[in-house]
């Protein structure tokens, strides 16, 4: 499966996920040929793109947890989206904490990593998929990391709401591939604006303003390549820091293409001055990031299948490599030092692209 732009969409491509309407309606359903029209459809709707299956990709099963998980972003996001929007206009709070409380019973006692399931985005519904999605892991990794019930509810509240300023930013820029200063200087003001409108909001809960602002400082030295700031975090902004960079890395965007979850998991892991490794391996013991039957790049070149995890080092999994169909387990590092799993395969399909050009010269 992957991710490709709206503007590359071409008719015959299979879905690998299902398009909804803004009212949450199943128009497209999984493994549906794209039309003329269903590509048009997918271009109206204002989405970034789509994920499509490769021609010789079975399609991936799935669970009732990934179909409830489903479920759950497409009715949170609606409400998430007029909670939003009417904290901008009234400057109060209506029923955020208890869509907050949501959150928490339907992840906080989930005891096993999950399929956390990338969704659909456009210009329009960007910033409340994502800030739902960082709630959600959020959710997953407190449980995890034995956070009490207030202080998770706190770092939830603090997901939902993060991102409110960039409401403001219009959809020129936010399908603009390439900002200019001035784009960047006003996207900010935006973001300072949003800063303001939890201030407002949140003016009797220091502990959920403290866990924003620590993370927003945290992650604008990050950035921008400041040095960094050693003055002890609370936990909450700590969760989110890794939650908001994982959700931003692996999600369609405009101006990058996502990173698989290995990608931005092996991101993260390689800043461990600023993404503290206790709490990345919340996010490892939160996400499902190599499930048996999942194909991998190896190190050496050679692709695989993924036949048992390893929980001790998720990138040194037992494999069947393909080209010789023998069965390896990376764990044995003083036979497979060094070798590990390098990414997901992206492309099922491994025939030879022809060019014609070349053949014409």
């Amino acid at each position: 499966m992957k991710f490709v732009k709206s503007e590359d969409l071409k008719e015959g491509m299979r879905l690998g996920k299902p398009i909804y309407n803004k009212k949450g309606v199943l128009l497209y359903e999984r493994d549906s040929k794209l039309t003329r029209a269903s590509i048009e459809s997918a271009r109206n709707f204002g989405l970034m793109g789509v994920y499509v299956l490769d021609p010789a990709e079975p399609l991936p099963p799935m669970s009732d947890e990934d179909v409830e998980f489903e479920k759950f972003q497409i009715v949170s996001e609606f409400a998430l989206m007029d909670e939003l929007n009417s904290m901008k206009k009234t400057g109060r709070i209506s029923r955020i904490r208890q869509l907050a409380d949501k959150y928490v019973s339907q992840f906080a006692r989930v005891n096993h990593p999950i399929n956390f399931v990338q969704n659909l985005r456009g210009a329009e519904d960007y910033v409340v998929k994502h800030s739902s999605n960082v709630a959600i892991l959020c959710a997953l990794m407190g449980s995890r990391l034995g956070m009490r019930l207030d202080e998770l509810g706190n770092t939830i509240l603090a997901a939902l709401v993060h991102d409110i300023g960039k409401l403001d930013i219009p959809t020129e820029l936010v399908t603009k591939e390439e900002l200019e200063p001035e784009d960047e200087v006003y996207m900010k003001k935006c973001e300072l604006h949003g800063a303001e409108i939890i201030e407002e909001c949140f003016s009797s809960s220091p502990a959920i303003k403290r866990i924003m602002m620590q993370a927003f400082k945290h992650f604008d030295a990050f950035e921008s390549g400041q040095e960094k700031d050693n003055a002890k975090m609370v936990l909450g902004a700590r969760i989110l820091m890794v939650a908001n960079t994982f959700d931003n890395l692996t999600a369609m965007d405009f101006r990058h293409e996502p990173l698989s979850r290995i990608g931005a998991l092996k991101y993260i892991m390689s800043n461990p001055d600023w993404f503290e490794p206790d709490i990345v391996k919340g996010l490892v013991d939160s996400v499902s990031f190599l499930a048996e039957g999942t194909s991998v790049e190896l190190s050496n070149g050679e692709t695989a299948l993924v036949l048992s995890t390893n929980p001790r080092n998720l990138l040194k999994p037992m494999v069947l490599v393909f080209s010789s169909n023998t069965i390896i387990d990376l764990a044995r590092s003083t036979i497979y030092e060094g070798l590990e799993v390098v990414d997901i395969l992206r492309s099922f399909d491994s025939r030879y692209v022809m060019d014609k050009e070349a053949l014409n010269k």
